[in-house]
């Protein structure tokens, strides 16, 4: 499934991981929002949380057609993803994300807390209020 990507953390427009990974390889970069979960800190990145009621502020990447199987896999390393892998610290999931210039959903492929680092985030680890890791 080919779709784009909602970024919140070092991946977002001006962050530390976006030259080396998006740059020149972004069709858009559109300021989103991710309805439905948290953020926490971890170290020098955050984790989404799944949680009913809550927001997460980030942006929507629309990669290059030639670019996508290539940013694909190199995010999912960076994200240290591999599908049904127990010791993922993230989980790629297919999400809704509204977009801020005018209130519309996209489908975008998220990296959220695998959920043994969800759990443990859940009892006992630091929340972003707000879930804008640039206001943290």
């Amino acid at each position: 499934m080919t779709l784009p990507f909602f970024v919140y953390g070092t991946l977002r427009p001006g962050e530390p991981h976006h030259g080396t990974f998006l740059r020149g390889r972004t069709h858009a970069e559109e300021p989103a929002r991710l309805a439905g979960a948290v953020l926490y800190a971890g170290p020098g990145y955050p984790y989404a949380v799944e949680e009913p009621g809550s927001v997460v502020t980030g942006a929507l990447i629309t990669p290059l057609p030639d670019a996508y199987d290539e940013l694909l896999a190199a995010l999912d390393q960076l994200e240290e993803y591999a599908p049904g892998d127990a010791r993922n610290l993230y989980e790629r999931v297919a999400r809704e994300v509204v977009l801020d210039a005018d209130g519309t959903t996209r489908r975008a492929w998220v990296y959220v807390a695998a959920p043994a680092v969800a759990a443990r985030l859940r009892a006992r680890g630091e929340r972003i209020e707000g879930g804008d890791w640039r206001r943290r």
